[in-house]
């Protein structure tokens, strides 16, 4: 069931800071300029406040690309630096949260914890972090490989906390700015952090504008044990790419119990599937769009993408088409365990064939569904209603006109049947979300 209390849906969108946010992205009306043209991002945000969403989420990567043909067909090597768009948004829009990646295993705790605060502050309390370990890049940072999956959550952990340490390093009211006295800040406000870990040592305190928020939302997107145990501990938005409803429930169940160790419960997290939809005004219109994106689909392109992503050891692009895929042992990825997990369990069950992973998945392993506003909100509130989702990240297959169907044809449905809100009520993004502040005691 739907946790006791909750109404509303938590809706997020999910942007790449690319050139394009589709897999399609020759098809005719697509953007295929966001990288060089701020303007479509702004106008892509303006158009999800328009649609009421919690917030937009900015994923991004650092990995190499040690073959250039290998993007040659594929918009994925020009990308905004998140927190650079983040800050831009921030003053061309009002109401959306703004939650950026920063990755744990290539980043110091001191910078994020000074960017983050500083965008809160610049957009009035909504800014977010996604937290994440990589899923590769060490070569682009004075490494041979890529960190170990164990070395990097337990590093992962500790940078949160020396985060979460310098945002609490400054208490409300310390600044004074008193001109009569010529007093600036009470010091007994200032906390030092004095941090020494088996990774960080961090002095503090924070030298950054003070934050809206009591903190910044963190986000987390774990789905292996570890990412488990760090989303159920530190994660508040946590985004996952379940496909089936029963897994959702299990997954959520699962983290809830696991967070329940650490004193804190549903109120504190909001699991947020990703669902990337087609929707029509009627089921043909829907079925047309979808058949449409297929059709400028470079299939062998995304199915090289979908292999390497999901670590399956084998190029599905070279799968005879009229063959069940059939995989071999897999040998566990250091990378991006839990997307590996969770596709090789369902091609194993399922026995696909090339075909329907192009119809079922995106490139990035996320839940296709097409139909009438009707259908899609029908599906949205059965896992809703059932406990297997707090809410979704919409995963848009083109842009603008996806974004643009999704909040002209089926937020109406949402908020007809009262599901998703018709207004902003709250200020900043942990009030839109009705999340509790972390550090106020319990």
């Amino acid at each position: 069931m739907s946790t006791p209390g909750r109404q509303h849906i938590a809706l997020g969108a999910y942007l790449t800071g690319s050139a394009t946010n589709g897999d399609a992205w020759r098809a005719p009306g697509e953007d295929i300029d966001a990288d060089i043209d701020f303007g479509r991002y702004r106008d892509y945000v303006q158009l999800l406040e328009r649609g009421r969403f919690d917030s937009v989420f900015f994923y991004d990567n650092v990995l190499p690309v040690p073959d250039p043909a290998a993007v040659a067909d594929t918009p994925a090597l020009p990308r905004w630096d998140t927190f650079t768009l983040l800050a831009a948004l921030a003053v061309t829009s009002r109401h959306i949260g703004l939650i950026g990646t920063a990755s744990t295993t290539f980043n110091e705790p001191y910078n994020i914890a000074r960017r983050v605060a500083s965008l809160d502050r610049l957009s009035g309390g909504r800014a977010g972090w996604n937290v994440v370990t990589a899923t590769g890049g060490g070569e682009n940072f004075n490494l041979a490989a890529h960190t170990d999956h164990a070395e990097r959550y337990a590093r992962a952990h500790e940078f949160v906390d020396v985060v979460t340490g310098l945002w609490d390093s400054i208490a409300p009211g310390a600044y004074l700015r008193d001109r009569e006295t010529g007093r600036w800040l009470d010091p007994a406000k200032v906390r030092p952090l004095n941090h020494q870990g088996r990774f960080y040592q961090v002095a503090g305190p924070l030298n950054a504008p003070p934050t809206v928020q009591a903190r910044p939302v963190l986000a987390q997107a774990g789905a292996s044990g570890a990412g488990k145990e760090l989303a159920a501990r530190i994660g508040e938005v946590i985004y996952t790419a379940e496909y089936d409803q029963a897994a959702g429930r299990d997954y959520r169940a699962e983290v809830l119990a696991r967070a329940a160790r650490y004193g804190r419960t549903a109120d504190h997290l909001r699991i947020l599937p990703g669902l990337a939809p087609f929707v029509g005004r009627s089921e043909a219109e829907a079925r047309e769009k979808f058949e449409t994106y297929q059709r400028y689909l470079d299939k062998d392109e995304c199915l090289r993408g979908f292999s390497s992503y999901a670590s399956l050891g084998v190029d599905l692009s070279a799968w005879p088409e009229d063959r069940p895929i059939d995989l071999g042992p897999i040998a566990e990825t250091n990378s991006h365990k839990s997307r590996q997990s969770l596709i090789v369990n369902w091609i194993r069950r399922e026995r696909p064939f090339v075909r329907d992973v192009l119809r079922r998945f995106t490139r990035g392993g996320h839940r296709i569904v097409v139909g009438t506003p009707r259908a899609i909100v029908d599906d949205i509130e059965d896992w809703f209603r059932t406990g297997a989702a707090d809410g979704f990240n919409i995963m848009f297959t083109s842009s603008p006109g996806g974004i643009r169907d999704f909040v002209d044809l089926v937020v109406p449905e949402l908020q007809r049947r009262d599901l998703l809100r018709t207004d902003y009520t709250g200020r900043t993004l942990r009030e839109n979300l009705g999340l509790p502040d972390p550090a106020a005691p319990a």
